[in-house]
């Protein structure tokens, strides 16, 4: 196959070579001069081309020999376009290198919470929600009764087939209601909470020099260990099973999303403390992700944590997703095991291993243009969601979201917040007809389609509702997926594996990198309006029953 098209490449070269034959033959010795000057320089080009091929190739292998990081640095002769007219990294980064991710799209909404106040609030109870946890069995091993005092961090329940692994109550209080669904599946465990709260004291000073088999001890029977997030499939870690490398991404991208900075304000103490602690649970290292996309540099907080590998990223939505940050730090397969944690988790972790008191605190932003005042707001993990609400939406008829608008859950009024929860989205519900909505641009909306002119006023916010605007349609090539996810994924032929029970294709087409909430910018822009979240999630529970 390769000599057909060596053959095919030098088609060119011959018929340039026989048109300047016959144009030296027919011209006179001037022209004769020229045609000859041409042919020299063309050879010195291709002689040119072919040592610069030669040395790429070998400065490449070079590189990795020694053990440089290629996706970082640019070992070439040539510089690429970024470093000769791209915009220069900002200073913060300390000419560290940053990801520049060309690939995404951020959704601009209206309702944009201010982070720099963080208001109290009274919420009267708060439940810890066995449902927010895959592979936990639905009817867990109880471990409380209605009626019953609890404490901060005292066990609620335990899963049936690892008894090892402890789920603590949030908050100290009443044990209120233990509510189930359908087939008597427990869906919250609801404590009413008391007005000063309680927890308990875990001993903590032989915690600095802890092995690792006695930090996952701790871990386990603190209930730190249900903060953890294993990848792939997003399930709770196997105690048994050491992680390759853990991640942090400490920004989100998200719409509406929480600023983490105002967060960790004044909590260095804790993220460091977490950061140790981690270390010990992993045979690698512990990564964190930091922004390089704003004019001011991340918190300080985040910037001065030690013992980890600190990788910087630039670009839209989904670059603060931690699955798109390993993929251009560290990618994973089916058959390696990385760990994932949120920033307020990390800071739950911190206080414990710096007080020995497991505290759920959470800031959570109130967001989207249904919110009279978006603001963020200091309560703890779990909070009954209309508490959090109470007289702070304009209309009656809104969706209610825990979570962003492309991943975030419906929730009703007597619901509340999963225990990783940390925003909630009021928009208006679209279950109005629109004629033509689909094709005719009546009023601003976002979207990736050159139909509406978006690109003329790129900071507008947009004021949205749930309305798909058409129907589940042909499952057609578009290249959209590929133009907004900027991983090495071909995510269409993936999905189409999924839908046809292709095991070893959905392996080699990397389904074991993805998460529902990095294919969630993809399914915004499809025009085939297919839940690529809920196919992702029924490909990798196929994959983790195929073990």
């Amino acid at each position: 196959m390769k000599k057909p098209l060596r053959l095919l490449r030098s088609v060119p070269i011959l018929a340039f070579l026989l048109v300047a034959d016959q144009l030296s033959a027919q011209s006179s010795t001037t022209g004769s001069s020229y045609v000859m000057y041409m042919l020299i320089g063309l050879g010195l080009l291709l002689a040119a081309a072919a040592i610069m091929s030669v040395s790429e190739n070998l400065m490449q292998i070079e590189a990795q020999k020694s053990g440089a990081d290629t996706t970082k640095n640019n070992f070439s002769i040539i510089p690429n376009f970024s470093e000769l007219f791209g915009k220069p990294a900002p200073e913060y980064t300390d000419g560290a290198p940053v990801h520049h991710l060309k690939k995404g799209h951020d959704i601009l909404l209206a309702g944009v919470a201010d982070s720099s106040d963080i208001h109290p609030v009274e919420v009267s109870s708060f439940a810890l929600r066995p449902v927010n946890f895959r592979e936990l069995s639905p009817i867990p091993r109880m471990l409380v009764t209605v009626g019953q005092e609890v404490k901060a961090g005292e066990p609620l329940f335990e899963d049936k087939k690892d008894d090892r692994v402890k789920y603590v109550s949030p908050v100290s209080g009443e044990v209120a209601e233990i509510r189930r669904g359908d087939k008597r599946a427990i869906t919250d465990v609801i404590i009413l909470a008391d007005k000063a709260q309680q927890s308990i004291k875990h001993d903590i000073s032989a915690l600095a020099a802890a092995s690792r088999e006695e930090m996952v001890a701790f871990f386990l029977n603190s209930g730190a260990w249900s903060h953890l997030n294993q990848r792939p499939y997003d399930v709770i870690p196997d105690p048994e099973v050491v992680p390759e490398n853990i991640f942090i991404s400490t920004f989100n991208t998200a719409p509406l999303a929480i600023d983490y900075n105002a967060v960790v304000q004044g909590k260095a103490a804790e993220l460091q403390a977490a950061v140790n602690a981690l270390s010990k649970l992993t045979s690698g290292k512990v990564h964190v992700g930091l922004s390089a996309d704003q004019d001011l540099a991340p918190a300080a907080e985040f910037v001065g944590l030690t013992g980890v590998e600190k990788s910087w990223y630039k670009g839209a939505h989904p670059a603060g997703n931690v699955g798109v940050q390993m993929h251009h730090t560290a990618p994973i397969s089916a058959t390696s095991v990385v760990w994932t944690i949120g920033v307020q988790d990390l800071l739950t972790i911190g206080h414990l291993c710096l007080t020995g008191e497991y505290i759920a605190e959470r800031v959570v932003v109130i967001a989207g243009d249904e919110v009279a005042e978006p603001r963020y707001v200091r309560t703890h993990s779990g909070a009954k969601i209309s508490d959090l609400l109470k007289g702070n939406l304009k209309g009656d008829h809104n969706r209610v979201i825990a979570g962003d608008v492309l991943t975030g859950k419906k929730q009703g009024e007597d619901a509340y917040l999963g225990m990783h929860d940390d925003q909630i989205t009021v928009i208006k519900e679209g279950d109005d007809y629109e004629m033509f909505g689909w094709l005719l641009p009546i009023k601003p909306r976002p979207s990736i389609s050159n139909t509406f002119p978006n690109f003329l006023y790129p900071n507008h916010r947009f004021e949205v509702d749930t309305n798909t605007h058409g129907e589940k349609r042909a499952f057609v090539v578009t290249g959209q997926y590929e133009s907004v996810l900027p991983m090495d994924i071909y995510v269409q032929q993936l999905m189409k594996s999924i839908m046809a029970n292709d095991y070893e294709r959905m392996e080699g087409l990397g389904i074991a990198e993805l998460s529902e909430e990095d294919v969630a910018i993809c399914e915004f822009v499809c025009t085939s309006k297919m839940p690529l979240q809920k196919i992702l999630r029924e490909g990798l529970d196929m994959m983790r029953e195929q073990g």
